[in-house]
């Protein structure tokens, strides 16, 4: 094959693979945000519908089998960031270092909090894992939320992609709606799946608690929708794409409110999860083909073509996500499979 043929060919499969990459990418994120979007909600829900030492015990052991294997996701994402698109992962680990160093000690606390909380019966040991696992449980959705708010809202990146943000850049009116929205998406998700796993007065507790947030996160959800329309140009770029997926939203969250009524948890957790995965697929719909937005010009926008890596370092890539992928999500279907069960009073809780 002649050099002209090659070189196109080439483009062709950089193109193509770059394109492929910024999917599966979307599809690590959303997958996390809907696993470990509960996981998020059953910490925080420990301090609002656990009474008793013994319930946020079965609250933290309703999520035990799954919230590090969940965490895979976002280790994953990352990882294909990295080598799939480096120049997007440079810009976005540097100016965001400080927000990121502080959802790594978060992640880090609450793991370690899940796991030293029982290993000794002082109450004051119990109590201070405790608030670190609500604290960090509902700090880790804002931080994420106020992360990809600010990649729809645009930063300051130059032609050298260095991105060099103010404080203002990051922490703002529509970033910080766009975190609470996320945090108490994630808080009645978790509050949904807490009713799947127990039963009795707890399961009451968390679909009447889930129950009461409806309205207030219809409202929040609505809000920020609003400020997404006139605070960025995802609408303006992708319209009306966008416009289905808000009315798949409303109508995703207007059902998890109807079966909420109805105690039918199974079908609520589904349509909070569908909310979820209709939000963070919307922020990379209305993003490509760029990864992150410039709010010096259009020129300095990062885009799945200008921050990709090469297409043999891509084509690799695929070849060994399309040979282990089937492996890491059959365990994972396993051990939701294994442990579906309800937790009562008559499993033996880790003290």
């Amino acid at each position: 094959m002649n050099r002209p043929i090659r070189s196109a060919w080439m483009g062709v499969i950089l193109l193509s693979l770059s394109e492929l990459w910024f999917l599966l990418i979307a599809v690590l994120f959303v997958g996390f945000f809907f696993l470990e979007g509960f996981d998020f909600g059953v910490g925080m829900s420990t301090a609002m519908i656990g009474k008793t030492d013994r319930e946020r015990r079965t609250l933290i052991n309703s999520i035990g089998p799954f919230w590090d294997g969940n965490e895979v996701w976002l280790i994953t994402a990352g990882g294909a960031m990295f080598a799939a698109f480096p120049h997007w992962y440079a810009t976005l680990f540097s100016g965001f270092y400080l927000p990121l160093v502080v959802v790594l000690l978060a992640l880090i606390g609450r793991g370690v909090a899940f796991e030293f909380r029982s290993k000794m019966r002082h109450e004051r040991w119990r109590k201070t894992w405790d608030i670190i696992i609500v604290v960090s449980s509902a700090l880790l959705p804002f931080l994420f939320g106020v992360v990809f708010a600010t990649l729809m809202k645009g930063l300051p990146i130059d032609a050298q992609m260095q991105l060099r943000p103010g404080f203002l850049d990051i922490v703002n009116p529509y970033t910080v709606v766009g975190g609470l929205s996320v945090t108490l998406l994630c808080l009645v998700h978790g509050l949904l799946f807490a009713s799947l796993r127990t039963v009795g007065d707890l399961r009451e507790r968390a679909l009447n608690f889930a129950q009461k947030l409806m309205l207030p996160l219809a409202a929040i959800l609505a809000i920020y929708a609003v400020m997404t329309y006139f605070m960025t140009d995802v609408f303006a770029v992708r319209g009306w794409a966008l416009w289905i997926m808000v009315v798949l939203g409303a109508a995703s969250l207007g059902l998890a409110a109807y079966f909420v009524r109805q105690k039918r948890e199974a079908w609520a957790f589904g349509m909070t999860g569908a909310v979820i995965a209709i939000a963070f697929a919307s922020v990379f719909i209305g993003l490509f083909p760029r990864v992150m937005v410039s709010s010096m010009g259009s020129a300095f926008d990062l885009t799945v073509y200008n921050a990709s890596s090469g297409a043999y370092s891509l084509k690799v890539m695929t070849i060994v996500a399309c040979t282990l992928l089937p492996f890491v999500l059959g365990y994972q279907i396993w051990s939701y499979y294994i442990f579906r069960k309800r937790l009562n009073d008559q499993h033996h809780l880790e003290y």
